[in-house]
């Protein structure tokens, strides 16, 4: 499988695949790349309906560029922790930012989100993200703040009076069953259709099938997230003492 930048060619062929419709995957397929390079390189250059392959192009060689400026020379990387491999690291960020993008969020937050993910200390300062991510301390504030008002993230003062992001173990577990509430209104909703529209018309009965598969869906949500929400807590602990305990069976 090819490695190293991809090329003008490549990305000529990465257009006429999304103009053709076709998915990452197949896109990947034709070039011998992996999927994830095909996301990123979409991702980060307008998207799947806005990629134009002589602005990705000039905007890969201008960032390249500019890094280039910017680095001190001898400088090296920073050491990683656990002996992990840096440009592994760096890749797998990347994949993490542009899922984060394509579930919604904007860029810069995704950026910061992984960053929070991707840290052993599971905090960072608003000092350590504008070093390690290259960005301006107002791209950090702006990040935080929409990331906080979703419940993502949350502020605390350390003994030094600096304030960090941190993000909690039970995020996953809150937006699941926020999203199951949310899901239970919908359903609800959908039912008040049915006495408006008639209880025996089409519409009424699409309406309540609706509904019925809804709180199914929300049900069975709401219930996994409490079965498993220990996990999110036990893994690191796990992890430490070498136990693989996997959740608890389902017993109904």
């Amino acid at each position: 499988m090819p490695g190293g930048r991809l090329t003008q060619q490549e990305r000529q062929q990465i257009a006429l695949g999304l103009a053709d419709g076709l998915a990452y995957a197949e896109i990947a397929r034709g070039l011998d790349r992996p999927t994830s390079t095909i996301t990123r390189e979409v991702m980060r250059n307008g998207g799947p309906t806005a990629y134009r392959a002589d602005l990705a192009h000039r905007a890969t060689e201008h960032r390249t560029h500019r890094r280039r400026q910017t680095a001190p020379r001898g400088a090296q990387a920073p050491p990683q922790a656990h002996g992990r491999d840096a440009e592994a690291v760096r890749a797998y960020e990347e994949t993490f930012t542009t899922l984060l993008m394509q579930q919604g969020l904007p860029k810069m937050t995704s950026r910061v989100l992984t960053c929070l993910y991707t840290t052993d200390a599971g905090s960072v300062t608003a000092s350590e993200l504008v070093q390690r991510l290259q960005i301006s301390p107002a791209s950090v504030s702006k990040a935080v703040t929409f990331l906080e008002s979703q419940g993502l993230v949350r502020r605390e003062r350390d003994d030094r009076r600096r304030e960090r992001y941190i993000v909690d173990d039970d995020v996953f577990y809150q937006g699941m069953i926020a999203s199951a509430r949310a899901n239970a209104l919908l359903a609800e909703t959908a039912r008040q259709g049915v006495g408006v529209l008639g209880r025996d018309t089409p519409a009424a009965a699409r309406l309540e099938n609706i509904a019925r598969f809804i709180d199914f869906v929300s049900e069975s949500i709401t219930q996994a997230a409490e079965q498993a929400r220990e996990i999110l807590h036990s893994r690191a602990e796990a992890a430490a003492t070498g136990d693989t305990a996997e959740p608890p069976a389902d017993r109904g």
